[in-house]
């Protein structure tokens, strides 16, 4: 007679060997499915037990799949002061040549700047305000949101 502990980790048994061969053909036991035999203290591998494995593949039995879920790690909450990140990035790249992305982040000076240097060269110098913008917009939009909240809302860094 025997005892087996399951893939669910609940102890089964006393069983026959036969019983044992029955739940191998059926996938119920597989290779690394620990067995104590009757009048034993130790827990062993099934494949340790000839007799309980006669149709077994060269190399013994599959092992059990692990088939409990992965343990997934906390997902960290965004930081509510990083609200403005998207929008800002994103209106760094599109509309950078107005300034959007400065006003968006409360810098209104160089946010203004941004504008009339677009405006008051008629549009001369726009692709060169425009470049800021889109180099700022992808810097934001690449931090991690307390990176962006130290560097642009704490630090107060108005230019890249």
């Amino acid at each position: 007679m025997y005892k087996i502990i399951g893939a669910d980790g609940q102890q089964y048994g006393p069983v026959n060997a036969e019983q044992i061969l029955r739940w191998t053909a059926e996938n119920r036991v597989r290779g690394d499915t620990l067995v104590q035999a009757e009048g034993t203290q130790d827990w062993k591998p099934i494949t340790s037990f000839p007799e309980l494995t006669p149709h077994a593949p060269p190399g013994g039995l599959p092992p059990v799949p692990n088939l409990r879920p992965p343990i997934s790690q906390p997902t960290p909450a965004p930081n509510p002061r990083a609200s403005s990140k998207v929008s800002a990035g994103v209106c760094g790249i599109l509309l950078g040549g107005f300034g959007v992305h400065k006003f968006i982040l409360g810098y209104t000076g160089a946010g203004l700047i941004m504008l009339l240097v677009s405006l008051l060269t008629c549009f001369m110098a726009y692709g060169v305000m425009h470049i800021i913008g889109l180099i700022e917009g992808i810097l934001y939009l690449t931090k991690s949101d307390d990176e962006f909240v130290n560097t642009y809302v704490d630090g107060r860094k108005e230019w890249f």
